[in-house]
């Protein structure tokens, strides 16, 4: 049994660096276990968070390099805007356990082949516990430049010194859940490990037994505070044999009335996804708005629910959020809270210690959420209310 006080040698990252990705020209920023990120619309918060999906589908089954590049669209889709056409793009992470011989560095940088129109890697390095063990183009890649067009990172066949970081970049795990594709599975068009839950009842039913049942117990107990009135949930099976999860809630019927996701509520099944995913698995979480569809005050509750997790398990939460309710969480640090601010030379992306008038307002007991969000506001948002005029 793992200690309460002791939580496993769970890998996170702590540092990512970017260069002519998407918004951001060029961003430095320190990463701690629970990471907020708030900014504007368009700031780049989605786009920060998928450089973690990114890396991700680099290594994942049915992916690779090529893979992730096309699924986003091609170079051109994830160049900086403000930089020059089909620009050198850079992606260096710094990730660490609690042991001093858990740190891994891992850079890709990478550009289009003009005359094939291809995505090609100009450079790619690995550095263990501060030793570089991995830094192409190798000789080999020279005398055969096609190899520069697949990660050494992606290869089972070559990347055994490293194989760690990769099942890192594996067990990162995004889930943000539209409760129209889970109630119509159709929408996804049959995608394996769809994030926005078009097969999230398959991978409900795919897990092993025991599991399922004690993960649902867990939610059920969770939920009947935020939905009194619901007493059971359960996994089920129709006639079918389709995979459905149902609710036995409270009704003037002394056996109560049984739902299935069809009739749950937005709410209900955002909050569901949220709880199972927090639970499935142990590496990085990445959340985009959880507050969506829940009641301020079960929102607002949220921090504490990711710091008890991360404290139990180690596992890193990585969120964007627009929720003031969220935010007002006393217990989330400076250091926590990353704000994103869109300049005219690409988003700079800053720790909300990093700025004395926040920390001023802190100190005269101001909220956090009081004291960061005004510096994301769109300046004439008030001007939306002449629309119609």
């Amino acid at each position: 049994m793992v200690s309460r006080d002791k939580p496993p040698l769970v890998q996170r990252f702590t540092n990512v660096h970017l260069e002519n990705w998407r918004n951001f020209r060029s961003v430095d920023v320190g990463l701690t276990r629970r990471v907020f990120l708030a900014g504007a619309n368009a700031s780049g918060k989605s786009n920060f968070l998928d450089v973690f999906r990114f890396l991700q589908g680099l290594v994942s089954v049915g992916g690779g390099f090529q893979a992730a590049i096309r699924k986003r669209g091609g170079i051109s889709r994830l160049g900086c805007l403000v930089a020059k056409k089909n620009p050198e793009i850079l992606i260096h992470v710094k990730t660490a356990n609690k042991t001093s011989k858990g740190q891994w560095e891992y850079e890709l940088q990478f550009t289009q082949n003009n005359r094939r129109k291809m995505p090609i890697i100009w450079s790619e390095r690995v550095i263990r516990n501060g030793e570089q063990i991995l830094n192409r183009p190798l000789d080999s890649d020279i005398a055969d430049p096609e190899r520069m067009t697949q990660t050494y990172l992606e290869q089972v066949n070559v990347n055994r010194e490293y194989r760690a970081l990769a099942d890192f970049f594996r067990s990162i795990r995004y889930l943000h859940i539209i409760p129209e594709i889970v109630r119509e599975p159709d929408r996804s068009g049959g995608r394996r490990n769809d994030p926005y839950g078009g097969d999230f009842l398959d991978q409900v039913a795919k897990t092993p037994p025991a599991i399922r049942k004690q993960h649902l117990t867990k939610i059920r107990e969770a939920l009947s505070v935020a939905i009194p009135q619901l007493k059971a949930l359960e996994f089920w099976r129709d006639a079918r044999g389709v995979p459905h999860l149902r609710g036995n809630y409270k009704h003037w019927k002394p056996i109560g009335v049984w739902q299935t996701e069809e009739q749950f509520s937005n709410g209900t099944l955002r909050l569901i996804g949220l709880l199972w995913a927090i639970l499935d698995g142990n590496g990085p979480l990445i959340l985009e708005e959880p507050e969506l569809s829940l009641h301020s005050d079960v929102a607002r509750h949220l921090p504490q629910m990711f710091a008890k997790v991360q404290q139990r398990t180690g596992r890193q939460f990585l969120i964007s959020t627009h929720s003031n309710e969220l935010l007002q969480d006393e217990g989330i640090g400076l250091n926590e809270l990353l704000l994103l601010e869109p300049t005219p030379r690409g988003t700079t992306i800053r720790q909300a210690g990093d700025f004395a008038g926040i920390q001023a307002m802190i100190k005269g007991g101001t909220s956090l959420a009081e004291a960061a969000l005004p510096r994301t506001r769109p300046p004439n948002a008030q001007q939306l209310a002449l629309f119609g005029e």
